[in-house]
């Protein structure tokens, strides 16, 4: 019923090229990362899903490292790339010669920003793992308040609510009609599926399944599994660079056979 991945050959790709990535089962969708302890004492890992970002990564490092060493906790900022065309990975490259918090992941083939996400999930060495957009409208400086929230209030999940969306009115329109209707078909409440930006306990994400679409669902697969979620206001700001890779059309379809799919798994 899932929209997973059929094609093992292909995507097999999105396994990491990295060697510290162990399997890649979770394109399965039963498991979405190994339940083991946090490793090397990291409190907070920064999953964030790249793909032709090469305008904007180095900026959106920068912004997250600044924010987190303020903070004062062990982390470390995970870039996943999806088999970016320009220069996204050599920029992040870069970025990890010079700082060993930052750590690059890579798709060998493109296989779209759930999978990119599941990837990065599953190799979070963090107590807590964070999301982020690749394209900076996400605002890094939202993060030590949304981790001081799930920690206080000893939840599972803090979901972002974009305020001030700094968006196309199409694409603001088309938000509200299609949180509406995943809501209406879910029976769940969730404001602003599409926020990127979330604060997630490692230890309760490992039994999401993955499909393709997944990211827009966490909160609800969550809770799902009697998981407690929160939803905090957060900052949205314009993109600076490059173009959005996710438009009405291309995910609209996909997108009404998942709510149905999410509706059958909640019951």
């Amino acid at each position: 019923m899932w929209s997973v991945y059929p094609d093992r050959a292909r995507h097999a790709g999105c396994q990491s090229a990295l060697d510290r990535h162990v399997g890649n089962d979770y394109f399965s969708g039963v498991m979405i990362c190994e339940t083991t302890s946090p490793r090397g004492g990291i409190h907070l890992s920064v999953v964030i899903p790249v793909y032709n970002e090469e305008g904007n990564v180095a900026a959106l490092a920068r912004e997250v490292l600044s924010v987190l060493c303020e903070a004062g906790y062990e982390y470390e900022v995970l870039f996943v790339d999806d088999a970016s065309g320009d220069g996204t990975v050599a920029q992040v490259s870069e970025l990890e010669e010079v700082d060993g918090r930052i750590r690059l992941l890579r798709h060998r083939v493109n296989c779209g920003q759930s999978a990119a996400i599941a990837t990065g999930l599953r190799n979070a060495r963090g107590t807590w793992i964070a999301t982020l957009d690749g394209d900076g409208q996400n605002d890094p400086a939202d993060l030590p308040r949304m981790l001081a929230r799930a920690e206080t209030e000893r939840v599972d999940c803090v979901s972002g609510i974009r305020v001030k969306r700094q968006d196309t009115r199409m694409k603001k329109i088309s938000s509200r009609i299609a949180n509406a209707f995943r809501n209406v078909i879910t029976g769940d409440c969730i404001a602003d599926s599409g926020c990127g930006i979330r604060i997630l306990r490692r230890d309760s994400i490992g039994e999401i399944p993955v499909f393709n679409g997944m990211h827009r669902f966490l909160p609800t697969l969550m809770r799902a599994q009697g998981l407690r979620i929160v939803q905090e206001d957060v900052n949205h700001r314009s993109r600076k660079y490059g173009i959005t890779k996710y438009g009405v059309h291309n995910r609209l379809w996909r997108g009404i056979g998942d709510c149905f799919a999410v509706r059958w798994y909640r019951r």
